[in-house]
Formats: C-alpha cells, structure tokens, sequence
C-alpha cells in the first residue's frame, strides 16, 4: 500500500485542471478507427424492410451523441491489449442497447426534446417508438448471439433485464418526495451504472483477461456510470441548454425525483417540503416555482453536494484501473472520468 499523501491544495489543484481540459478526445482518437467500424455495423443492422423503422431508427442513431458507450467498450479492448475484431460487434450491441432504452425512456418521460432534437415520440407518437425500441433490442441480440460467446450472450442479457428494472424502479420513486437517497441510488445503479459496467466488462472478456481484471474493468464502468448520472442530475439544475441538449429545469417540471431534490427535501424545513410535495407529487406548478426551486437548492447546497458525490464514484473509477500499467489507452479512459464529472463547470 501506498503511503503517499496528496494534499487537499493538490487535489484542488487536480480538479480545476480536470475542469479545463477534461476531454474526451484522447479516447476519440485512440479508437477512432474501430468507432468507424463500430457506425457501419450500426447503419447495416438498423435496416428493415419496414420502412419506419429504418427512418426511426435512422433519426435516433443520427442525432448521435457522443457514442460514450461503445467507445468504454473499444477503450476497455485496448487496455487489455486485445487485437481482434469480436469488439466492434459488441459495442455496436452495447450502443443498439442504449439506444433502445433512450426511445423508451423519451416515451415514459413523454420527452419532446433530446441533445437538441426533437424526439422520435414527438415525430412518429409513441407506439412507433417502443416497437422501434424493441427492434433495437432485438438486433442487439442477434449480433450477441453472432458473436458465439454464452459469456457475452449472458452479460447482455443480465444488463437488459437489469436496466428494465431501472426504469420500472424509477417509476415507483417518480413524483414521489420520501424517495431516500439509498433509492435512488439504486435506480442510477441498475438504470444508467449498468450498461456502463458491461460496456468495460466486455472489454476484458474479448481478450480474455483475469477476473481480476474482468472485474475491475466492471467496477470502472460502474462507478463511472454512477458519476455520470449523478452530474446529469445536478446539469438539469445549473447548466445552459446549448450544454445540456434539452429544456433546462425538465426534470423539475415532470415532477422527477433525483438527487437534489432528495437532498434539499430532507434538508428543508416543513414549509419546504409541503412546496416540493406540491410541485413534485402534485404537480401543481405556478411561475416562479422554479425560480424558488433553484433558491432552495442552493441554500442546501443540493447541487453542490450531488456534485460531490459524483466525485467519489469517479475517485471509485479511477482506483479501478490501478490494477493496469500506464498506457495511453489507460491515460485515455482516465481522462473520461474527469470529462464525466467535471463537466458540471
């Protein structure tokens, strides 16, 4: 064990450094080439001979975004030096996945705004949307199963299954003002953690590592995706819509409990909480309520906090990877931690 001591002037020092240049480019860049390969396994398997699904599934694969996930799987390959082909397919299963689960969460959400774009349930209604999604889902499969590995079949399937238990989990705390933090915790984990775990995870068993490092791998993932999640609920609070991609305070008008206002309800006094209670689970929102919203966040320094919880699940991510020697491929994946989490400035 280690006893060098980093002091809190470093740290800081560290933070406002991630701040500034925390990126996700070093990873682009290493992976650039697979990710081109990963888009063209996309494009081929989100053809149908159903002509709406391919323009619905085209306007959600187009509308992009950062291709995080399969570029954790690409990424994770290469720190286990692997220099086959298996990770291209599986990271287009694991991007196939997230896309599945964003049609479905925009229905339940009745979102009509994503990354800046209009949503597919606000273009094509909502049963296009979950059948599309479900599609997604299924080729997902299929290229798993193309794949030949049980392994692989198995953490999928668990992923799939487990991520559906987010989102019913999260409508069970939706509107709901005495969702504890450990509750939440829990849909984060299963909703947004898990499908970040198996997208590392998958990079170990492609190139056949320890379990060892197969599990830290999913623990990087893990606590990676807890950040992430952790700073998106403090961004639908604090950042500017171009950042954000969508309505700033959306969270707040569908009622969604996430972590800040879970923080600022236990916080507040009982003429706070009957205004959360009256805005969250009744919904009956007047102008300036979230004006008063933000007031009472910062008093309690609810994002704040939320913020910094993030930073100990990214602390979490980075230990993980102690168990690999430096690579640039590890510098990469590091760097991912902090654009993750310090995104929020």
């Amino acid at each position: 064990m280690s006893d060098t001591v980093v002091p809190l002037e470093g740290r800081a020092a560290a933070r406002r450094k991630a701040a500034s240049g925390a990126s996700l480019d070093p990873l682009h860049g290493l992976v650039a080439d697979d990710l081109r390969a990963v888009n063209g396994v996309i494009l081929d398997n989100m053809q149908s001979s159903v002509m709406l699904i391919s323009e619905l599934a085209a306007h959600i694969v187009a509308a992009g975004g950062k291709r995080l996930r399969p570029m954790m799987t690409l990424g994770s390959a290469r720190l286990c030096g692997y220099t086959g082909k298996r990770h291209i397919d599986l990271a287009a299963c694991v991007e196939f996945i997230h896309t599945a689960t964003l049609l479905h969460d925009d229905v339940v959400d009745d979102s009509a705004l994503r990354r800046g774009t209009a949503t597919a349930n606000a273009l094509w209604g909502n049963k296009p949307s979950v059948l599309v999604g479900d599609f997604l889902f299924s080729r997902a499969f299929q290229i798993s199963v193309a794949d030949g590995s049980l392994r692989v079949l198995g953490i999928l399937a668990d992923t799939a299954a487990t991520l559906a238990e987010g989102e019913v989990m999260q409508l069970t705390t939706s509107n709901d003002t005495e969702t504890s933090e450990a509750a939440y915790m829990k849909v984060v984990t299963a909703k947004t953690a898990a499908l970040f775990a198996a997208a590392c995870q998958l990079g170990a068993v492609v190139a056949e590592r320890s379990a060892a490092e197969e599990e830290a791998l999913r623990s990087f993932g893990l606590n990676l995706g807890i950040a992430y999640q952790l700073v998106d609920d403090a961004l639908d609070y604090g950042a500017r819509e171009a950042v954000l991609g969508k309505t700033v305070g959306d969270d707040f008008r569908d009622g969604k409990i996430t972590l800040p206002v879970v923080l600022a309800f236990r916080r507040g006094d009982d003429e706070e909480r009957a205004f959360w209670r009256r805005t969250m689970e009744e919904e009956q929102q007047d102008d300036g309520d979230f004006a008063h919203a933000m007031a009472l966040l910062t008093r309690h320094d609810a994002i704040a906090d939320s913020v910094e919880r993030a930073r100990h699940y990214s602390a979490m991510a980075r230990d993980a990877l102690g168990l690999f020697p430096a690579s640039e491929a590890k510098d990469a994946l590091l760097d991912v931690v902090d654009f993750c989490t310090e995104r929020v400035h």
